[in-house]
């Protein structure tokens, strides 16, 4: 298992290597061929290594941070789509940089990047594909062993059906079987999943594993997300993990709240169009109003009236609060299109620049629906240690139907692992989640909120 994982980290470095030297040597080939020519200021071979040099550092690091190299661990299009990010970003930011060497007029020479950024494209497109073939013929999915308790296995092993090419459950066993049967079941696999089980038996067998180096995946608690945030101490010769429990500190909050009030600032600006349109079919369609007032939950609990473009018929909740079903009949047609795009969520760039709302953080809850969770999940609460977000971590990694829990978990991970540069990553990557369904899809029909009774 050890030299098969080594060969497999070898194979994949080489790969992304290659990629990142065919995206490297177009852009070579552009410069040396047609930009150079065009710079008021002509280079010696060093300074034309240092334009072609910056590329590829540009190339390597946007690719990494925005997840496009992880071929094999997600979708297709999961790589795909922050390739074809990374190539827009490094592209425009080279062409801001070959517009100051040149002296050029932003749109005077521009030709040349929109078409090797097409070439880009249409590059990392066939090699995901590719990669992604190599990978799957290569290393076919694991054969695994899943040891549950007496939450239902169902959820978790129908996700891992939708990635047959990544995850195969071999067999499935209860930890009423009793531990020593299943260390027994473990020895006769190369993978182990643990379910969502007790501590005590946990820690047995991720023990178990470990000693005899058997890869193993373990369904996180909400103290696994907790710890793996910690710092490690090494005053002493006993090791100490400090746990801050603290928020944001001061210069994390005020740097928050800038980038909150310039990007709502900027989005109000650029949308202004687009929330005109919006209003005057909405307004059109059934004379009713255009913004839709509901009061949430924010940081501490406070509640505060957030504002979003009415999707539903006036008085969509007469009969009660409940979240928006996947066959609603409420939903107006102008109301399917612009949740379908997330379009309804724009008038929140108001509560952002108010202060009510950050642009990433925990979706804020109605205080009804919060109370109903906390019911079944004490610790839910916990997500009001960060200020409510337009877009945030389980927006972008979970969907619309999420369970509380695993929301919970996603948003404790975005809490406990806060930096500026995640903010950013998670407003890039939001981007891609207007294109996928599964984000704005409502509930099952016959639920009111996201909780499943198991």
């Amino acid at each position: 298992m050890k030299a098969k994982e080594q060969t497999k980290r070898f194979i994949m470095f080489w790969i992304k290597v290659l990629l990142v030297l065919i995206q490297t040597g177009m852009y070579a080939w552009l410069w040396y061929a047609v930009l150079k020519e065009l710079a008021e200021i002509q280079y010696w071979n060093r300074g034309n290594w240092a334009v072609v040099g910056l590329y590829f550092i540009l190339s390597t690091v946007f690719s990494k941070a925005f997840g496009g190299y992880k071929v094999g661990y997600l979708r297709n299009w999961d790589v795909i789509y922050p390739q074809i990010f990374a190539v827009i970003v490094t592209n425009g930011i080279t062409y801001i940089q070959l517009c100051l060497i040149g002296n050029w007029k932003l749109t005077e020479n521009m030709m040349p990047m929109v078409i090797l950024t097409l070439l880009d494209i249409i590059v990392v497109t066939v090699w995901v594909l590719l990669m992604r073939w190599i990978y799957a013929n290569l290393f076919p999915p694991h054969e695994m062993l899943f040891i549950h308790g007496d939450i239902s296995p169902d959820a978790i092993m129908n996700k891992l059906a939708t990635r047959r090419d990544k995850f195969h459950i071999k067999e499935t066993i209860h930890i009423k079987e009793g531990i020593e049967a299943v260390l027994d079941r473990i020895d006769e696999h190369e993978v182990v999943l643990i379910g969502d089980i007790p501590a005590h038996e946990r820690n047995i067998f991720l023990k178990y594993c470990f000693a005899r180096s058997i890869r193993c995946y373990s369904i996180p608690k909400i103290s696994d997300i907790m710890i793996t945030s910690a710092a490690n101490i090494e005053l002493f010769d006993s090791p100490l993990l400090l746990f801050r429990n603290g928020g944001l500190t001061t210069r994390q909050s005020l740097m928050k709240r800038t980038m909150d009030i310039v990007i709502s600032l900027v989005g109000i600006v650029i949308s202004s169009p687009i929330m005109l349109i919006i209003a005057a079919a909405i307004k059109l369609f059934d004379h009713g109003p255009v913004l839709y007032r509901q009061e949430r939950l924010t940081k501490g609990g406070v509640s505060f009236q957030i504002l979003k473009f009415r999707s539903m018929v006036v008085d969509s909740e007469k009969y009660g609060a409940r979240l928006a079903a996947k066959h609603d009949s409420r939903i107006t047609p102008v109301g399917k299109v612009i949740r379908r795009l997330h379009f309804d969520e724009i008038p929140q760039l108001f509560n952002i620049l108010k202060g009510e709302m950050s642009f990433v953080g925990p979706r804020p809850e109605r205080e009804e629906i919060y109370e109903e969770y906390e019911q079944y999940i004490p610790q839910f609460r916990y997500r009001l240690k960060m200020k409510a977000g337009l877009t945030g971590y389980a927006q972008v990694y979970g969907n619309y139907q999420t369970v509380p829990y695993d929301k919970l978990k996603l948003d404790l991970t975005y809490i406990e692992k806060f930096s500026i540069l995640l903010d950013v990553k998670l407003i890039f990557m939001t981007v891609k989640i207007l294109f996928q369904k599964e984000k704005s899809e409502g509930v099952d029909d016959n639920m009111t909120t996201a909780m499943r009774r198991e």
